[in-house]
């Protein structure tokens, strides 16, 4: 995706938002006006203080909305449109390909031969086990910190639905590599700056980014502020033309002297967004607060203090609409598709790592990899990576078209991390066994890896509740935001419909609302129009049409239910956001698989289909179900799943030779 600078060099971009004066005037009276969810919360009877602090969350989540044109906001996009609207747009749901260009290519070949000697040769690391300084130095070189900047500043100006494929080749390799160009050009400073920077701004960081002279990170998290962001306390003041900053932020990746960070603080007491090059040194107003983190253990990951650190005015971003929570949020989406796409890649890794202890361990005469269960794992590990490569494939072609994504690129991020945990733990380590704990082994040595992006860019529950938010939020907004309000006007708080006097007071409120779902029950939605699709893909994916041509109305009848309670619903409303998304990626792994023309492919994919079919209507696995994970065992043990081609895992206290 290349996000949408706001000024006139990019007005030929056709997924440009440039605004007009009917979208600036409301969101300039967004600025005073209360948001759905603060108006929510508030007639739900929260505290004054609870509801503005969702209400500013909320409000920053509509400043983003006016980024994207109409036609790609989140009220238009392949989930909204497949829950609330009558016919499901199939077409929206399948990845469009893309041509990436020799020029790309070439960076991304000489990046993947530059971690692959290093590996190889064994100084990836330094004397410390993070990255060498000299292979980000020669990574530089090769252009790959450019790949997301544009060419007018020195980059590659990679589409996302190019970029994000490699992240999973690089994950092969290195998957902390690989997450590093995620960091930098995905939640890093290039999004801030190539998306919110005025003309000046571009010029001045975008060349320096892209070449990989200060590589850069993003500073939200403090101590205490993390999925609330509404409690930053890093404070800047204006002195003259610099701001003072004093404040600490916790858990940023990426940073060291040198770096550049895009620095979220409170300026006048609104949140905003700083560019700030780190000095080359700690000093009396800047240093590091250093910790042990078993997580991104190759990599720099570091507390940062300020004390009257100064910082040019000029490196303020000024957004045309919204403030820093709308930076903050605008990146996250790059970021969480990313991270789906590593997953593929390690999990891929996992794969290759199990196929030959499965030859070489042998139980009662036969190796293992004869055992059904054990094929079973390696059917299940091939469906996840599946599943991961369609999502990846699919948010970044959406992206890539100008659509915000926000929702589809959070069940990727759900998806991968989640896929990622259960490969690590109930696949990798299991079959491995007491192996899996040996020092050098990739488990026992990566088992923090595996496990923390399940909290990376959002932990995965909390991300499902603002899915559900951002799902709802339109359909609240028409019909029940009305009722509340009836009801706050007419002093009712628990309404009985067989009140005359609440029907009477609700009346003008609740017709909108009954027309529709009298129209949702007594029509039937329109069939889904899927292109040609082979057995028994197309059952799966007519399956999953229909579960999500259905769900909007349980979705409205939990809303009327609850009410203005439903925020307190959480395990509700997680609940169905997860069968909302359960179907959205059998959707998607059904119309990837038919398009990659590979048997292995289709078969993996049935298979994850199968086990989110059985995971929302609650049925058991069949005897075929069993047969079929049985073949596509064999098969990949056999060596029919052509992406690890090539890999050579580590063989782990002796050799797998019997």
């Amino acid at each position: 995706m290349k996000p949408v600078p706001l000024d006139d060099s990019v007005k030929t971009t056709p997924r440009a938002a440039e605004p007009n004066g009917h979208a600036a005037a409301n969101a300039a009276a967004g600025d005073h006006a209360a948001s759905f969810a603060e108006t929510a919360l508030k007639l739900g009877g929260k505290s004054d203080d609870e509801a503005r602090r969702t209400g500013a969350i909320d409000k920053a989540d509509d400043q983003v909305e006016t980024l994207f044109a109409p036609q790609y906001q989140t009220i238009r996009s392949p989930i909204h449109r497949a829950v609330w609207e009558r016919e499901l747009p199939v077409e929206l749901f399948a990845s469009q390909p893309v041509e990436t260009s020799a020029e790309i290519r070439r960076v991304m070949d000489e990046s993947l031969a530059i971690v692959s000697r290093r590996r190889a040769a064994g100084t990836l690391l330094d004397a410390d086990h993070k990255i060498d300084d000299s292979v980000l130095a020669e990574l530089a070189a090769a252009g790959y910190w450019g790949l997301l900047v544009d060419k007018r500043y020195g980059g590659s100006g990679a589409p996302l639905a190019s970029f994000a494929p490699f992240l999973t080749r690089m994950a092969l390799v290195d998957p902390t590599i690989a997450g590093l160009a995620s960091v930098h050009g995905c939640i890093g400073a290039v999004d801030p700056v190539r998306t919110f920077g005025d003309a000046e701004q571009r010029e001045r960081f975008l060349p320096k980014l892209a070449s990989g002279e200060r590589l850069s990170g993003f500073a939200l998290t403090e101590p205490c502020a993390g999925s609330d962001l509404t409690a930053l306390r890093t404070i800047a003041r204006l002195d003259g033309d610099e701001y003072v900053v004093s404040g600490e932020k916790l858990f940023i990746t990426n940073v060291q002297p040198g770096r550049t960070v895009g620095l979220v603080c409170l300026v006048e007491q609104k949140p905003a967004v700083l560019i700030v090059d780190l000095p080359d040194a700690e000093n009396e107003h800047f240093q590091f607060r250093k910790y042990g983190l078993y997580a991104l253990k190759h990599t720099h990951n570091q507390g940062m203090i300020f004390r009257d650190f100064r910082v040019p005015a000029a490196n303020l971003l000024r957004p045309t609409r919204g403030d820093g929570l709308t930076v903050a949020y605008h990146g996250l989406n790059l970021g969480r598709v990313a991270l789906c796409a590593n997953a593929a890649g390690v999990m891929r890794v996992m794969l290759a790592s199990i196929l030959p202890w499965a030859r070489f361990r042998r139980t009662y005469g036969a190796p293992i990899e004869s055992r059904e269960l054990v094929r079973r794992r390696l059917a299940r590990l091939a469906a996840l990576i599946t599943g991961a490569d369609a999502l990846v494939a699919w948010c970044a072609s959406l992206l890539d078209q100008g659509y915000r994504g926000e929702m589809e690129c959070i069940v990727a991020k759900i998806f991968g991390s989640e896929a990622q945990k259960e490969a690590a733990i109930e696949l990798f380590m299991k079959t491995h066994g007491g192996r899996s704990f040996l020092a050098g082994h990739l488990f026992g040595d990566n088992v923090h890896e595996y496990l923390a992006p399940c909290i990376y860019e959002g932990e995965g529950e909390m991300l499902a509740m603002g899915f559900f938010k951002s799902l709802v939020k339109q359909h609240g907004t028409q019909f029940f935001e009305p009722i509340g309000k009836a009801l706050q006007a007419a002093g009712i708080r628990k309404p009985n419909p067989l009140n005359p006097a609440h029907a009477w007071a609700l009346k003008g409120a609740l017709w909108p609302y009954a027309k529709w779902l009298a129209g949702r029950r007594l029509v039937p939605p329109a069939e889904a129009r899927l292109p040609a699709l082979p057995q028994p893909l197309d059952e799966h994916a007519r399956f999953a049409c229909d579960g999500l041509a259905r769900v909007g109305v349980e979705i409205s009848a939990a809303m009327s239910k609850h009410q203005l309670a439903l925020a307190d619903r959480q395990c509700r409303m997680s609940e169905l956001s997860q069968r909302v998304q359960d179907m959205v990626v059998m959707l998607c792994a059904s119309l990837y698989a038919a398009r990659q023309a590979d048997p292995v492919v289709s078969a993996a994919a049935d298979i994850l289909c199968q086990d989110l079919a059985r995971k929302l209507t609650g049925r058991r696995p069949t005897d075929a179900y069993f047969r079929a994970t049985n073949r596509l065992g064999e098969a990949i043990a056999d060596g029919a799943f052509r992406s690890i081609a090539g890999l050579e895992p580590d063989q782990i206290l002796m050799r797998y030779e019997n």
